[in-house]
């Protein structure tokens, strides 16, 4: 995997001219692919004027959410996607982000759901269909739900990345089957299992989610968003006349300060602690030292960090 995210960096590095999320979605997904992660081309297409109406709700890591979908929720009939969903904007700047999905099997009814992954500029990067959503038996912590775990990677220079939680039309006709809790029981003791029916959770535009999110300095499969953000992003059209800034949610203020050069000493010391990282493996550290170096004013870190990942190879 270690191989794997040094070729990717050195790939999105070296080929600055590859659209935004191109080099970082379907490459990336190739591998995950049998995991029940599919490719954004299968991923539904929502405009940007849509994306931007939605409230995304700030979620910090190490923390746990729990989110009543129901008739007050924000509500999205677009194509093959209805009902009510969930929207989170996490935090970009701190590591690789685990991210632990469930929704709660109540009364035989759950919420089946799919989930796609924007980067900073809202450009889709990832999605994960709704088979992708494992049933999981009830345990002494929790109850019957369906679950998944996101392991995504934001690529520096982004302060947000962001998730919509959906279902769709046929979702809501399929159904899940459960196990019995006589069945469970006797399973989990020893006895011999009951030769009863299980029960059928029914889909439904409404359910109980909770969200788990935790930061990971060494982890995730999926890089969101490009490996560097250009220094003056292009502005995205709408429409012919409508334009809206490449970066919709963040804004740089008129008098931000001006980034001065950095120090020689302090120079070397970001491009010596790159070249460690790099050769004991630890991409991730490099490249948050890479971006702390840049925003310092370095000029040499972004080579330094390219021959490391060369030599490497």
């Amino acid at each position: 995997m270690k191989k794997q995210l040094l070729s990717l960096c050195l790939s999105a590095l070296l080929c600055n001219l590859i659209p935004a999320g191109y080099a970082t979605s379907d490459a990336a997904l190739s591998d995950t692919a049998k995991s029940g992660i599919e490719t954004i081309n299968s991923a539904p297409t929502l405009s940007l004027p849509t994306l931007q109406k939605l409230q995304w709700q700030p979620i910090n890591t190490h923390s746990t959410q729990t989110i009543i979908l129901d008739s007050t929720s924000q509500q999205l009939n677009d194509g093959h996607i209805q009902g009510a969903v969930a929207t989170f904007a996490l935090p970009a700047n701190q590591g690789s982000l685990e991210i632990t999905l469930n929704s709660l099997i109540k009364d035989k009814q759950v919420y089946s759901p799919n989930v796609l992954v924007f980067d900073e500029q809202l450009h889709p990067a990832a999605f994960y269909p709704s088979h992708y959503f494992r049933y999981q038996q009830p345990s002494i912590m929790s109850t019957d739900r369906l679950e998944g775990v996101l392991k995504l990677t934001p690529a520096l220079g982004q302060q947000r990345i962001y998730l919509l939680i959906y279902t769709t039309r046929s979702d809501v006709q399929a159904s899940t089957q459960m196990v019995d809790p006589a069945k469970a029981y006797a399973k989990g003791v020893g006895n011999s299992v009951p030769d009863i029916p299980d029960p059928i959770a029914r889909h439904t535009a409404t359910g109980i989610l909770t969200l788990k999110v935790q930061s990971e300095s060494n982890a995730g499969n999926i890089l969101i968003g490009q490996v560097f953000s250009s220094p003056s992003p292009k502005p995205v059209t709408v429409g012919s006349t409508q334009t809206v800034s490449a970066s919709p949610i963040r804004t740089t203020p008129a008098d931000a300060p001006v980034v001065k050069p950095v120090l020689n000493d302090t120079e070397q010391y970001f491009n010596d602690a790159i070249k460690r990282a790099i050769n004991n493996g630890d991409v991730d550290k490099a490249l948050k030292l890479l971006d702390e170096a840049e925003r310092l004013g370095s000029s040499t870190a972004r080579e330094t960090f390219i021959k490391a990942i060369k030599n490497k190879r």
